[in-house]
């Protein structure tokens, strides 16, 4: 597999360009560690961010959830790709 392939074959299975990808799992990945942090102080002060950590999990499980029933965009040509979206969809 290409060096370019590798940066760009999971992007390609869900519909996004690889600085989509990075933009939204970014996002993602930030959200999850400022819950976290939220989760420690709560560990430490109890009386401070009683629901931060529940509630970014829920937010985040939403926001999964609706972009997987998004239809898919079209981002250039369509290129198959082995073990993409269209396998996990049969595989259901």
């Amino acid at each position: 597999m290409s060096l370019h392939r590798m940066f760009t074959a999971h992007p390609d299975s869900v519909g996004e360009s690889y600085l989509q990808h990075l933009r939204a799992g970014g996002a993602f990945g930030l959200r999850m560690m400022l819950g976290g942090l939220a989760c420690l102080v709560h560990a430490l002060l109890p009386f401070l961010f009683q629901h931060t950590g529940s509630d970014c999990v829920a937010d985040l499980h939403q926001r999964m959830v609706r972009r997987r029933r998004e239809p898919q965009r079209a981002i250039g040509p369509a290129r198959p790709s082995a073990g993409g979206a269209a396998s996990r969809s049969a595989a259901r």
